[in-house]
């Protein structure tokens, strides 16, 4: 494909110098419009996009200050130039201060022309680049790992959104693998501080002393090469700093995190320094953090100031509908890794994870679809055989039906298509379909059979 040529209005009247910057542009690969007065430049300004826009500051029926400010209303990222005589250098200032990326005294000198133009054109790429990498975050960060219907993940993300726009503690409790650190990546990423760092740690999994260090930093020691070693609160000024399993913190370390959330003051570990930080914290626990605190196993202050705002997420089990939404979420993820060729999954694969209790959540999902795909041959879809066997063993199980000699016909298929419409989760065409039955007999025998 080719690459496009980036577009140009040049508001100016006709003349010899006009026409020969024109030429230049276009032989230096610009696509050029030319506008021989204000009125014009409007007319193309509302109907077309351009990437730049060179413009006399006066002239008879120009008034490049004017362009210049409907033209940054339209297209906030143009670049504008604008040409003066050598005696306007007050309104060539104030139309610095509006907006305009430069200002050029006529004669205008083509290279210095060039080179403004080509140093706006980066800025805007950049900008793009930017843009685009901040819708990736909000597709990543916002719905994908709640994607359903159900109230339980619709709560959630109407909590997420508010969230992102306030500056306070959130307190995220559920489950181990329900996607609460995801949910405090959203919120950070939609947020007003989505430009600043974003740095987590595991609380559980470190010492007090490690913990501490990690969160707060060390003073230069004896036994500690280098210098001071700046801790997460340093790292994550002017951002969010997430601490996962904040119930499993010593109370030293709790201590240390009150007087934070007091005055935004800490030391060091081994300092007597106060540094101070804008970081604004987010916690996660599978625990319940309120019957820590009764049992005394938590500082009630630091709880009460962390939990100002409380998200609590949902099992997979009490969102089973959403399961179907979050398979293909994740199977378009697995289609974007390397060596992996699946195409989805059956309806026979859906309906047992349907049945599944996942006491692992969202975690224990992801690693079933992603073993499920290793090893995949061709481009297909995944199957029951694909399944564990754990999972396997309850497919079989669930699709299986007992019937004991003696039992009348009219109980058998009572059983049979009862099972069956329970497998399908109660859709009558297709349990028709599989019983190789007309709906409407579907629906007489539902109903000579009392089968709700």
């Amino acid at each position: 494909m080719p690459k496009r040529r980036p577009s140009i209005l040049f508001v100016d009247r006709p003349g010899e110098h006009t026409r020969e910057l024109i030429a230049f542009l276009r032989r230096n690969e610009f696509e050029v419009v030319w506008a021989r007065d204000g009125e014009s430049a409007f007319n193309v300004l509302d109907r077309t996009r351009v990437d730049c826009m060179i413009s006399a500051l006066r002239a008879p029926r120009i008034d490049g200050s004017a362009l210049l400010e409907r033209a940054r209303r339209l297209h906030p990222e143009i670049c504008v130039v604008l040409v003066s005589g050598a005696a306007e250098n007050a309104a060539a200032t104030e139309a610095m201060h509006h907006g305009a990326c430069d200002v050029l005294v006529r004669p205008v000198l083509r290279r210095k022309l060039l080179a403004v133009l080509e140093r706006a054109l980066a800025h805007q790429r950049v900008v793009s680049r930017l843009a685009d990498a901040e819708a990736r975050l909000d597709r990543r960060f916002g719905s994908e790992f709640l994607d359903g219907r159900s109230a339980a993940s619709r709560r959630v993300m109407e909590q997420v959104r508010h969230l992102a726009a306030t500056r306070g503690p959130v307190l995220i409790e559920g489950e181990r693998g329900t996607g609460k650190a995801r949910v405090a990546q959203a919120i950070h990423h939609n947020g007003v501080r989505r430009d600043r760092p974003f740095v987590w740690v595991e609380c559980a999994s470190a010492s007090e002393r490690v913990l501490e260090g990690e969160i707060f930093g060390e003073e230069a020691r004896e036994d500690l090469a280098g210098g001071p070693r700046r801790g997460l609160l340093e790292i994550a000024d002017g951002g969010s700093l997430l601490l996962e399993e904040i119930a499993e913190v010593s109370p030293a370390v709790q201590v240390r995190l009150l007087r934070f959330m007091q005055d935004r003051g800490f030391e060091r570990v081994g300092g007597d320094q106060t540094l101070r930080a804008d970081v604004r914290l987010l916690v996660t626990t599978r625990h319940n953090l309120a019957e820590k605190v009764r049992r005394g196993a938590f500082r009630d202050d630091l709880a009460e100031r962390l939990s100002v705002a409380h998200v609590r997420m949902p099992a997979l089990r009490d969102r089973l509908e959403d399961v179907p939404m979050l398979v293909e979420a994740m199977i378009a993820g697995l289609k974007r890794t390397p060596g992996r060729r699946v195409t989805g999954v059956t309806r026979g694969v859906i309906d047992r994870f349907m049945d599944h209790v996942w006491p692992e959540n969202l975690d224990e999902l992801g690693s079933v679809l992603e073993g499920m795909a290793i090893g995949v041959a061709g481009r297909r879809s995944l199957d029951l055989p694909d399944l564990p066997e754990r999972l396997r063993a309850g497919a079989a199980a669930a699709g299986r039906i007992e019937i004991f000699v003696g039992t009348t016909l009219e109980g058998a298929e009572r059983a049979l298509i009862a099972a069956t419409l329970h497998h399908t989760g109660n859709d009558r065409a297709r349990t028709a379909a599989i019983l190789g039955m007309g709906l409407r007999t579907l629906y007489r025998k539902l109903k000579a059979y009392s089968i709700r």
